[in-house]
């Protein structure tokens, strides 16, 4: 389902930055200037919108504040995934939160005959911009499909987040493979003599 706030490619762009972190595998994605600025190049929906910013500004000008900045972010997100289907109201005061410090300001678009809304930050910081676009993306999948679809993988092995966009929603695993382990893994504790 397309919102007028999210684009599922900002959608994704944030569970991605919420699974730079494996706690259980205790990985960490995003520990250097270098890695961040990998992970923005590979995500081209957290570029703000303004030329200017992409040149100046841009991935390539990133700094070990820079950096601070989006793993603070990261937190914040990785929070409002894990918490927005067992306490909505904390997952949008911490939305509500972020929104307010990345300076997030509503713009009107028209392209291709369609007019939308987007949530840009009123900077042209990688990492504020990054924040409002994020944040506000997944503001708008719980307006308009529910909290419910947010969530962390039930793969007991893993605690990787992911947002539901599908039709019915029952999405309970990260990917295919967790959902295939704990399938295997629910066949051999049926099949095992007791």
């Amino acid at each position: 389902m397309q919102d007028a706030c999210y684009s599922p490619g900002v959608v994704q762009t944030a569970v991605d930055l919420a699974n730079t972190l494996m706690p259980i595998k205790e990985e960490d994605a995003l520990e250097t200037v270098e890695q961040l600025r990998d992970f923005l190049d590979d995500h081209p929906a957290a570029a703000p919108p303004s030329p200017a910013a992409n040149q100046g500004t841009g991935p390539r000008h990133l700094t070990r504040a820079d950096l601070a900045e989006v793993r603070a972010l990261r937190e914040t997100v990785r929070e409002v995934l894990e918490r927005a289907n067992t306490d909505v109201v904390e997952a949008t005061a911490l939305i509500n939160d972020g929104l307010r410090r990345s300076r997030a300001t509503p713009v009107l678009r028209h392209e291709d005959g369609r007019w939308w809304t987007e949530v840009v930050s009123d900077t042209d910081r990688w990492p504020a911009h990054l924040a409002a676009t994020t944040l506000s993306a997944l503001a708008s999948v719980i307006a308009t499909l529910g909290p419910a679809r947010l969530g962390v993988c039930a793969g007991s092995a893993c605690r990787a987040t992911f947002v539901d966009l599908s039709r019915n929603g029952s999405k309970q695993y990260c990917t295919r493979t967790c959902a295939h382990r704990a399938s295997v893994a629910a066949y051999r504790s049926r099949r095992s003599p007791r």
